[in-house]
């Protein structure tokens, strides 16, 4: 009898301890990821304005991550690539320096919108928060819009949240040579996980975040049914070539992945771009 409950408390124990790893693995977003099931989405369209140097850099930095964790990626400037039958062959849809309006028609903004209704995964790199600035559903969904940057310097980044796959590696303070980038509009649900150091930054008008010496960098949230994860750095197209770098995108791939459920388009209801936010 002793020793059946023996063996029942340590099952028991063994259990309670999963439980506990399951939901610290879920809230971190630390996933085990299954890659052979993976399809990303690279997007690269701008419309009129300035274009990056970077977008070849960043689209082959993630085409090299695909082949080293065995994941596909397809890449792509037409934005007929957006109706629902091509979407649901993606992961995820990552904006790779977009800049202002990058859609032809309202009905490729919608179904943008229900690919993330469905649960779709969304990342944006640098410039992608200068995109389609007039639409206030994608300014809700990449969490701020563009205002101005700073002149490229090097600067100081504060990882405030360690707690999530593409800043756990980092250190406390991030140093990098970059463009500051500053937001306005953010939308008040993300959860910031990177700041600029804004005490030593060179710059003649800081908007400093809630009156105090910093502002948000790098963030994810959960917005209309997908997730989303986004880095402000990256303007050089050097910076894709480090390891560093690309193990800070990756992390953002591995959160917005997450559990890996499948698409549901049963939630999926826009009708319109200008459809009411969910908040």
């Amino acid at each position: 009898m002793k020793k059946e409950a023996t063996i029942k408390k340590s099952f028991l124990l063994l259990t309670a301890i999963l439980c506990i790893c399951t939901a610290t693995a879920q809230k971190s977003g630390h996933y085990k990821t299954k890659w052979k099931k993976v399809r990303a989405l690279v997007y690269t369209k701008n419309g009129k304005g300035y274009v990056h140097e970077n977008i070849a850099a960043a689209s082959n930095a993630i085409l090299q991550m695909g082949n080293q964790y065995g994941f596909a990626v397809d890449t792509s400037s037409d934005p007929r690539v957006f109706t629902e039958e091509n979407l649901k062959k993606y992961s995820l849809v990552i904006f790779n320096n977009t800049n202002n309006e990058v859609f032809d028609t309202d009905r490729q903004k919608v179904e943008f919108m229900r690919y993330i209704q469905a649960g779709g995964g969304f990342v944006g790199l640098h410039s992608a928060t200068g995109t389609e600035r007039q639409w206030p559903w994608y300014k809700r969904l990449i969490g701020a819009s563009f205002l101005r940057h700073a002149n490229h310097q090097r600067f100081k980044e504060i990882i405030i949240d360690a707690d999530h796959p593409s800043t756990s590696f980092l250190p406390a303070i991030w140093e990098r040579n970059d463009e500051c980038y500053f937001f306005k509009e953010y939308n008040p649900d993300i959860r910031v996980l990177v700041v600029h150091d804004l005490a030593p930054l060179a710059d003649g008008d800081k908007p400093a975040y809630y009156g105090g010496t910093s502002s948000p960098s790098v963030w994810c949230h959960e917005f209309d049914g997908g997730r989303q994860w986004y880095t402000s750095l990256g303007h050089d197209a050097a910076t894709y070539d480090t390891q560093e770098f690309r193990k800070h995108i990756l992390g953002g791939i591995i959160w917005v992945i997450g559990p890996q459920k499948a698409l549901d388009y049963s939630k999926a209801r826009a009708q319109r771009p200008d459809d009411p936010l969910p908040y």
